[in-house]
């Protein structure tokens, strides 16, 4: 946690309003992606926001810095998206404890403007993939490739085995993959995605 942050988090946890406002500031965009990914209406979206630092707020003096502030953050709100979507946190513990292999991700793409574009096009695809998930794998992906959590911080914040976390990423992955598998782009734009 960088110093500031903590600085920033013992003077909220002694009442002070604008070090918490300056952890919103920080944190509310990612919490707020968060939200929107797993419910996929942006007025709920941010009212979990809202709802989640209301939540903080409260629970502050209790926060003992035991895991990073970030994923303390996001364990609050994917409880709050557990309580508006019932069947997520049923649905995530059916995924089971098989321990998958990591996939590897995939190469930066080249400075080649042309391939940068084609990147682009992808990305959008792949952005479009993702939000036809089952609500359970997009949070996944969400809090891996999007929040930047590891998979220790993802179990944690979810409070699921280690293994199931694997699984269920090794599993959002591969629908992801099949979906770009049938992805073709415009024909002067084809090229072989990896």
């Amino acid at each position: 946690m960088p110093d500031t942050e903590q600085i920033l988090i013992q003077r909220a946890q002694k009442g002070d309003q604008d070090a918490f406002a300056a952890l919103v500031n920080e944190h509310q965009h990612y919490v707020y992606n968060l939200a929107f990914r797993v419910v996929k209406d942006e007025n709920e979206a941010l009212d979990l926001t809202q709802e989640t630092f209301v939540r903080a707020w409260t629970a502050l003096p209790n926060f003992r810095g035991q895991s990073q502030f970030r994923t303390w953050l996001y364990r609050i709100t994917t409880n709050l998206c557990y309580n508006r979507l019932p069947g997520l946190r049923r649905s995530l513990g059916d995924l089971g404890n098989d321990v998958m292999a990591d996939i590897p991700e995939a190469d930066n793409v080249s400075a080649n403007p042309a391939r940068e574009f084609e990147s682009n096009e992808t990305k959008n695809y792949l952005h479009k993939a993702i939000d036809g998930l089952d609500a359970n794998y997009k949070l996944l992906i969400t809090l891996r490739y999007q929040n930047e959590l590891s998979y220790e911080e993802i179990a944690s914040t979810l409070n699921l085995p280690l293994g199931t976390v694997k699984t269920g990423l090794f599993r959002a992955k591969e629908k992801l993959r099949l979906a770009l598998a049938n992805y073709h782009p415009k024909e002067e734009e084809q090229w072989t995605i990896s």
